[in-house]
Parts: structure tokens; C-alpha cells; sequence
């Protein structure tokens, strides 16, 4: 499982928590979510996640 970094406001999403208040199992990797994702933190797309 990886991490990821939104390089605008640095939440990092985890892929072995996910997001289980956004409906987000845990052990989602940030490829499987959905292409409208936003950044919980700052509306950022996945696009704008690099891998920590």
C-alpha cells in the first residue's frame, strides 16, 4: 500500500486506511477511486497527488 500527497494542502490520502467516512475501504489504492475524487482537505484532483 502506498502513501500520497496532495501537493497543494498535504493531507495525505493512505491507501491501507482509506477514507471510511467518504465510503472508501480500507486498502483502496488511489487509483481505484473514482475519476471525480476530490481532495477532502482542499478539492485538489487525483492528478495532483504525488506518491510520499
Amino acid at each position: 500500500m502506498k502513501k500520497w500527497q496532495c501537493r497543494f494542502c498535504s493531507f495525505i490520502y493512505d491507501e491501507a486506511k482509506g477514507l471510511p467516512d467518504q465510503g472508501i475501504p480500507p486498502g483502496t489504492p488511489l487509483a481505484q477511486l473514482p475519476d471525480d475524487w476530490m481532495c477532502p482537505e482542499c478539492g485538489a484532483t487525483k492528478d495532483d497527488f504525488e506518491e510520499i
